[in-house]
């Protein structure tokens, strides 16, 4: 089991119940799942860009990524629709707080110029996104890895609204910003 389950199971739940007045234990907010996305736009001029982000995410998540493909086609960006255009992850169970563990201690303290995550990204489902610049914050890539830069896009699910979501991702230890939401 994971640090941060065994955290969630032993003290969050517990908390999270007594702040809300949750009487049943299913009712707890909890993570549902953790979508990593990269879009590789620029694949349609280099090809080496998308295999770059499927490579990345196969090593920052330990799982095979998808493929996206564009939708629509659209000629000012001289794109077709079924072309690959970038790569998606979903975390579940314990590679999804395996995951959130390694991004709270150790990615988001190696972000250049840090001073914590927004309150504002929740949307009204208490789903929480934010991105990341840069992938070589992540320690399991090499200098190799990062030739091409690209940013990467994390959706982190929950079945709560965005209030509880935001006890809820304060409890396992997201460092959000003083002045967001008191």
């Amino acid at each position: 089991m994971s640090r941060l389950l065994d955290h969630y199971h032993n003290q969050v739940m517990s908390d999270l119940q007594s702040q809300f007045g949750i009487h049943n234990v299913h009712q707890t907010p909890q993570l549902e799942k953790i979508v990593l996305n990269v879009g590789a736009g620029r694949s349609i001029q280099d090809s080496r860009m998308l295999d770059t982000a499927v490579n990345t995410l196969r090593k920052i998540t330990g799982q095979q990524p998808v493929k996206t493909v564009a939708k629509h086609s659209v000629a000012g960006f001289k794109l077709r629709q079924g072309q690959p255009i970038g790569a998606k992850v979903t975390l579940r169970g314990d590679r999804m707080y395996e995951f959130l563990d390694r991004l709270i201690t150790v990615v988001l303290p190696r972000t250049r110029d840090f001073r914590g995550l927004s309150g504002a990204s929740f949307d009204p489902d208490g789903n929480y996104s934010l991105g990341i610049a840069d992938q070589s914050v992540f320690p399991e890539l090499s200098y190799e890895d990062c030739q091409l830069t690209h940013g990467m896009q994390v959706n982190i699910i929950t079945n709560s609204n965005a209030e509880q979501s935001y006890a809820l991702l304060s409890a396992f230890g997201l460092p959000f910003e003083r002045s967001d939401r008191g």
